[in-house]
């Protein structure tokens, strides 16, 4: 699909804001949770928090993988001859639906994030055992957990993903979208404080939705 690994990266990337009030929170909560004499070394601090993300993205990657596997015949089936542009338009309406939500114009976006409920129920649990962290192999199996924490942004970019030709395409889909979080994500866990007042920004939230929809609306133009 024409909304490929330059639109993974930026629907990660633009959608930092809404990662900040989630993920970016917890990024926080896991800080403060890390012994003082790591909290206080910076390389110390800056290795866990590489930990939490990575077993984090890896989730999204083997997501992405599943999606594309399951959609690799979701073209043809769909109609032999229009099933790419049903998808790609609705790849667009969910990224333009994204960047509403980003803005905060489509705050019942958010309703989309109970359908991994089942799943974060029996997950949760076993992440909560983990608790406190003390060692990098406990930062990278809560954040393999973290990666199934229920959220609209992650589901739209799974729906994309079903998208893109197989299991490996999928796959990279959702590992660069992973990498399009990382920067306020990992700022997050160091920078806490101040991250979280940026995100809560209205102006800077719309901004942000106003770029994801003008790239999804650009893509969509130039291949429809």
């Amino acid at each position: 699909m024409e909304i490929g690994y330059l639109g993974a990266f930026l629907m990660g990337l633009f959608g930092a804001l809404h990662c900040v009030g989630m993920c970016g929170s917890i990024m926080g909560v896991l800080t403060f949770s890390l012994p003082v004499e790591i909290r206080s070394r910076s390389a110390q601090l800056a290795g866990f928090l590489s930990y939490y993300s990575l077993g984090r993205i890896f989730s999204y990657t083997l997501a992405g993988a599943l999606a594309g596997a399951f959609g690799a015949g979701l073209l043809f089936r769909i109609s032999p001859q229009y099933g790419h542009s049903i998808l790609l338009l609705t790849a667009t309406i969910l990224m333009v639906a994204v960047g509403l939500y980003l803005a905060g114009w489509f705050p019942a976006f958010a309703r989309i994030e109970k359908a991994g409920s089942p799943i974060w129920k029996k997950l949760e649990p076993l992440g909560r055992k983990l608790l406190p962290v003390t060692s990098p192999w406990q930062a990278l199996l809560y954040g393999l957990i973290w990666g199934w924490l229920p959220c609209g942004l992650v589901y739209s970019a799974l729906f994309i993903a079903l998208g893109q030709g197989g299991w490996l395409q999928g796959g990279l889909f959702m590992l660069l979208f992973g990498i399009g979080t990382l920067p306020a994500v990992m700022a997050t866990g160091i920078f806490a404080e101040q991250i979280l007042r940026f995100a809560r920004n209205p102006r800077m939230r719309m901004i942000a939705g106003f770029l994801l929809i003008a790239f999804a609306l650009t893509g969509l133009i130039i291949n429809w």
